[in-house]
């Protein structure tokens, strides 16, 4: 099988870094049709990456359904797809999760240390971060290995990336073209930058972070030095603040702030902070002429000036307090604030979903026709993920709404949770006919 150089910039004959040239096949017709990629598992084991990476990158730069963990080494991506497009795209995934910022060698090993994707490099010993903008990068962080626990494809990249540090050495890859060129299936991504190299400088952070850092500093800078300001934050004056607040809260959103239990410490503290929460947006939304012009470094920086950035109920109250008629052209522009509440975990996913349902279902009842748009732009942008979708959609539930409005918002969903469903069941009834 023809071997190509893994950055294919790189033109001399001589480089050290090889790859298989991708494989793939055709096979089915009609809404059943898929491609499938014979040798991505030898591939991904040459770039020291676990195959799901790459099949998922596929899968986001593609808009496609893909399977991330077949019993048969089968991997395959919904749609008809030529092994050049794919090859292309693979050129992006080697830019973002492979090569290292500083020498652009690919002999790095992907750690994940407080929500970060580091990939430290064994031929220069540089540490560098991954995009987080990528929403392959969601995935890496929802599916990391346990503390202290690999799973084989990751063992298997560590050792590779271990015996070609020592096999060349610790020298550089001194080629005259430095600078590694992304793919043109790049350009259509959520973070592509004007050259289409979503990449960011060594030791950066991602760029909601930087903005979270940046205006958190402005506002720890007093203007005037002899006099500083500080809120307090005493158990004391958290609660005095939220009953001030109550007077004016909607008691609808006030009662829909409190559900969902207790909160991790199960103290009352915890529901007058997201009462006082979902109070700051309404009035922050009133001076700015809209909601839409809320900036999402301010909800964050408020979530964690209140001490609820990462709780599981944050995201039910931002579901219901940040959105209005136009939510399905809203939820893209919130995407990188919500994945980064939403990918703490499972019940944090959940959480968003019931806050939706009781937007839908009780804040805006005209909206319920649009649920399954609504729904199919969470899935878009990597908000929630399949299982969780999957889950909320199979049984109504009165948690957030009363049961037959949680009926009613689920009938509207199942345009959503079928296509979801079919695109796995076409690929297991054509396996089964092979």
């Amino acid at each position: 099988m023809a071997n190509v150089n893994i950055r294919r910039d790189v033109t001399d004959p001589f480089y050290r870094y090889k790859m298989e040239r991708l494989q793939s096949k055709v096979e089915g017709k009609g809404n059943g049709i898929k491609t499938v990629v014979v040798n991505l598992a030898n591939v991904a084991q040459q770039l020291a990456r676990p195959p799901s990476y790459v099949i998922k990158y596929f899968g986001f730069e593609l808009g496609a359904q893909t399977n991330i963990d077949p019993k048969d080494d089968r991997w395959i991506i919904n749609g008809a797809h030529e092994s050049s497009k794919l090859q292309d795209y693979l050129d992006g995934f080697i830019t973002k999760f492979v090569l290292c910022r500083n020498c652009k060698n690919p002999e790095t090993v992907v750690n994940i240390k407080d929500g970060d994707i580091l990939l430290d490099c064994k031929a220069c010993g540089q540490i560098s971060k991954a995009d987080l903008r990528h929403k392959l990068s969601s995935f890496i962080l929802k599916n990391a290995p346990k503390k202290g626990k690999k799973d084989k494809s990751t063992k298997k990249a560590d050792r590779k990336a271990r015996r070609e540090a020592e096999k060349n050495g610790n020298g550089d890859d001194n080629d005259s073209n430095g600078n590694g060129h992304p793919s043109p299936g790049d350009s259509g991504s959520d973070h592509a930058d004007e050259n289409g190299d979503g990449a960011l400088d060594a030791g950066s952070d991602d760029e909601f972070t930087r903005k979270i850092q940046s205006e958190a500093q402005e506002l720890n800078e007093p203007e005037n030095k002899e006099v500083e300001w500080q809120v307090d934050m005493s158990e004391e004056a958290i609660r005095a603040r939220a009953k001030a607040a109550e007077t004016s809260l909607p008691a609808d959103l006030k009662q829909s702030l409190k559900i969902d239990g207790e909160d991790a410490n199960g103290d009352e503290s915890g529901s007058s902070a997201y009462d006082e929460l979902g109070k700051w947006i309404e009035e922050k939304a009133k001076e700015e002429g809209g909601v839409s012009k809320v900036k999402d470094v301010d909800i964050y920086l408020k979530a964690k000036e209140l001490g609820i950035e990462t709780k599981h109920r944050t995201p039910a109250v931002l579901a219901q307090c940040l959105f209005d008629d136009s939510i399905v052209k809203q939820l893209p522009d919130r995407a990188q604030m919500l994945r980064k509440m939403t990918s703490i975990g499972d019940k944090h996913e959940k959480a968003f979903l019931g806050g939706i349902e009781r937007f839908v279902g009780i804040d805006k009842p005209n909206l319920i026709p649009k649920v399954s748009a609504i729904l199919l732009t969470i899935h878009t942008e990597d908000i929630v993920g399949e299982e969780v979708l999957k889950s909320w959609g199979g049984k109504a539930s009165k948690k957030y709404v009363d049961l037959a409005t949680s009926k009613k918002v689920r009938k509207s969903a199942q345009t959503f949770l079928e296509w979801l469903e079919n695109a796995e069941s076409d690929e297991e009834e054509e396996e089964e006919e092979e």
